[in-house]
């Protein structure tokens, strides 16, 4: 699968996946990959698409699994890309009918996964573009700017919210996660593929950083 995607000051250049596999589900901070490979982070609330949005990033039908059931994610799911990049797969927040407990142990996992030293990671969070942006996903965007790390935003299921309220719909997750900080936000249908080569520009201009920051840090 080959895409253009961001490059060096000359336009573009060709993103081509080769090779993608999964190699680990971390159900505990032991399990975690601390091998120096910068990590794409896939985070958003349960149900919301990212084992959809993965397997159309990267060209295959069922890498990651899909199901119809929300919560299914228990683990940090970590996916080998071209044998030089993890895209992590975290496991999806608010589902309602989980138990108190297994809540609590997610979002210590997921805790856990952000607040150790180590790497580079680029987070994409995920909110349902028809749905918009709820206080979890509010939540979540406070927590990571807590950290001091600014998401880039991907509304997914683009293709159900119609061409003329698409903008402002976009522009009220936005302002919803934000009203002091203007925060872009990627539309993205695993349908039609609507906002593939954004994502991938957001995804290899962080990679093409020299070296790169430990972490993309907010301004």
């Amino acid at each position: 699968m080959e895409l253009p995607a961001a490059g060096d000051g000359e336009g573009w250049r060709t993103v081509k996946v080769n090779s993608a596999e999964f190699i680990r589900a971390a159900h505990h901070v032991r399990d975690f990959l601390c091998d120096g490979r910068p990590e794409i982070a896939f985070v958003g609330r349960s149900n919301v698409g990212k084992s959809t949005l993965l397997n159309r990033l990267l060209g295959r039908k069922a890498l990651a699994r899909v199901s119809s059931t929300p919560g299914r994610t228990r683990a940090i799911n970590y996916f080998e890309v071209n044998s030089s990049v993890l895209f992590v797969d975290l496991p999806g927040f608010g589902y309602a009918k989980a138990s108190k407990s297994e809540r609590a142990a997610w979002g210590r996992l997921i805790e856990s996964y952000f607040e150790r030293e180590r790497r580079r990671v680029f987070v994409l969070q995920l909110i349902d573009a028809k749905v918009g942006a709820t206080p979890l996903d509010v939540q979540a965007f406070d927590y990571f700017r807590s950290l001091g790390l600014l998401p880039t935003v991907v509304a997914t299921k683009a293709d159900r919210v119609g061409r003329a309220k698409r903008h402002a719909a976009l522009a009220g997750i936005g302002a919803a996660l934000s009203p002091d900080l203007k925060v872009s936000v990627i539309a993205f249908s695993a349908r039609s593929g609507e906002g593939t080569r954004d994502l991938w520009r957001a995804i290899t201009t962080f990679l093409d950083e020299p070296q790169g920051p430990p972490l993309h840090r907010a301004p």
